[in-house]
């Protein structure tokens, strides 16, 4: 393997792991939106996840624990966003706004104190980057896919799951008919209010293992705000997607990728036409979010059906008026 493709390989596995965190979110919001809410809470819910993971973490020396904590902790978020959404019947923009603003002062409060304490080693070994034989060997994509954290393998894994949930089961059926038009789902026997709310908090839940992936093994420190605002690209990837758990690990990888970019080029100087050219840390940072926002526009411009979202996305349901 010569050294530009070791170079290229080393390059697109750090790009899967700076897009773990988001393929994690990303999922968690097509789970929400397929049953028709929008929220915009995603990155309350990972900052909720990050911090209670990392004090589980630290306090029990349970990787596990950890990672079901920091679930738990946005489930608990998305939970919150359903009794207002669902039960309530209140804005779905302006909750997930809330809730956003809630998750921040959330983890900074449990942050406290938790600045600069290393994590057990018990930890930090569970979720080592684990070589598969021989296909690690593959050039470029060895790398990449097989000398990973468990923790990317479990996000592939769970994005599969999430496709063949929706695509061939029939609780992942009558989901998205709760997504196109909740009347007649209702009136054909399915508890819309029921598959509203597990909807919602599953999909939290993944919102909130995917701030844990920073706190636990990308950094693996707490730092206040550590999602860095990732939980809004997320946002955008749910529609970039087009709501495909599949097509969302491209999407959440190639923004990995942009974020790579920023880190590869930070310090390097490089020479164009006899010019010696400097990129400012500062545009290396602003990339991805340039990104997101031409992301927006692209998907705006597309007209196809399967790009659509469901039908009912952001239309609170009453029952009394079907």
């Amino acid at each position: 393997m010569n050294g530009t493709t070791l170079a290229l390989g080393l390059f697109l596995q750090t790009a899967v792991q700076m897009g773990t965190h988001i393929l994690l979110a990303t999922l968690g919001g097509i789970i929400c939106e397929k049953i028709g809410n929008l929220n915009l809470g995603i990155e309350g819910m990972m900052l909720m996840g990050a911090s209670v993971g990392f004090a589980t973490a630290l306090g029990t020396g349970n990787p596990a624990l950890a990672v079901v904590a920091a679930g738990a902790a946005g489930s608990i978020g998305a939970l919150i966003y359903a009794l207002i959404t669902v039960t309530l019947r209140g804005n779905q923009v302006v909750t997930g706004l809330v809730l956003t603003i809630f998750g921040g002062g959330v983890s900074a409060y449990l942050g406290r104190g938790l600045s600069g304490k290393p994590l057990p080693e018990a930890v930090t070994a569970a979720f080592a980057p684990v070589s598969i034989p021989v296909l690690r060997d593959i050039p470029v994509l060895g790398p990449m896919l097989f000398e990973q954290s468990p923790y990317v393998y479990m996000s592939v894994a769970v994005a599969f799951a999430v496709w063949l949930y929706f695509r061939s089961t029939r609780q992942g059926l009558n989901a998205r008919a709760v997504g196109e038009n909740p009347g007649a789902a209702d009136a054909s026997g399915v508890h819309v209010g029921l598959y509203k709310y597990l909807h919602i908090t599953a999909g939290g839940f993944l919102c909130g293992i995917g701030g844990a992936w920073l706190s636990l093994v990308f950094v693996p420190r707490w730092q206040e705000h550590i999602t860095a605002g990732a939980g809004w690209i997320a946002i955008a990837l749910v529609i970039f997607s087009g709501w495909h758990p599949l097509k969302a690990i491209l999407a959440a990888w190639s923004f990995g990728a942009l974020r790579g970019l920023g880190f590869r080029f930070q310090n390097a100087d490089l020479s164009l036409f006899g010019q010696s050219l400097h990129f400012s840390p500062q545009i290396l940072d602003m990339i991805p979010y340039v990104a997101t926002i031409l992301v927006l526009v692209i998907t705006a411009r597309r007209k196809r059906i399967e790009s659509r979202g469901p039908a009912s996305l952001g239309v609170p349901y009453f029952r009394e008026e079907r």
